[in-house]
């Protein structure tokens, strides 16, 4: 399976709600830095939709609604550190099933834990995440699950950029992943509430061919 979008009416109400709360912004005359040192002109934080309940509520439900369609013999929820973590818990609760959380890297104290949460070998786990890029991290802390002797059936996600690095490494690594939102359906949602004008559209498209040279 590759990544696949749940549906175009959840996506485009997913992207429309994270630009109304200012979880995605666009700025492509002036774009941000991420972390890997690639310039961009979409930032995401959908961290910011916790602080808002209707949209929280939201997205906690779209996302229980895709584990219960695509991963119903679920047995075990994990949220991915640190953005899915809260994510991760929410849909635990709708479905009532045991929750762990994945650090990105061992806990240098006590029991020096990668994984926090009871360890239940031969369990079929399904990871939330927040946000996919390359998918480099969401896939480490699948492999950890696995090394851990979970069953890794799947991953939720709220919103990918649609990467093909990011499919490639996906099916390399055998993880069905399903998201809520993607770069494709946000565009024109944007142009609808005017954070960007047709204009700008074949600019910004151009920087998701090859984000590390886009210019």
């Amino acid at each position: 399976m590759s990544v696949v979008i749940v549906n175009p009416k959840t996506a485009a109400a997913v992207a429309s709600s994270l630009l109304e709360i200012g979880a995605i912004k666009l700025s492509h005359q002036k774009p941000f830095t991420w972390s890997s040192g690639w310039k961009s002109p979409v930032y995401c934080d959908n961290r910011l939709s916790l602080s808002y309940p209707r949209v929280r509520d939201f997205i906690r439900d779209a996302l229980t609604a895709t584990v219960r369609q695509h991963f119903a013999d679920a047995q075990y929820i994990a949220g991915v550190a640190t953005a899915g973590v809260p994510q991760g818990a929410l849909v635990a609760d709708q479905l009532s099933l045991p929750y762990v959380y994945v650090r990105p890297k061992p806990k240098d104290h006590g029991m020096e834990n990668l994984i926090e949460g009871k360890v239940d070998p031969g369990k079929k786990v399904v990871l939330v995440e927040d946000l996919i890029s390359t998918g480099g991290s969401s896939i480490k802390a699948a492999q950890a699950l696995r090394d851990a002797k979970f069953e890794v059936i799947g991953m939720v996600a709220i919103f990918t950029y649609g990467f093909d690095t990011a499919t490639t490494n996906f099916e390399a690594a055998k993880i069905p992943l399903i998201c809520l939102s993607d770069f494709n359906s946000l565009l024109p949602e944007a142009i609808k509430q005017n954070f960007m004008s047709e204009a700008d559209l074949t600019y910004v498209q151009n920087w998701r061919k090859d984000p590390a040279n886009w210019k």
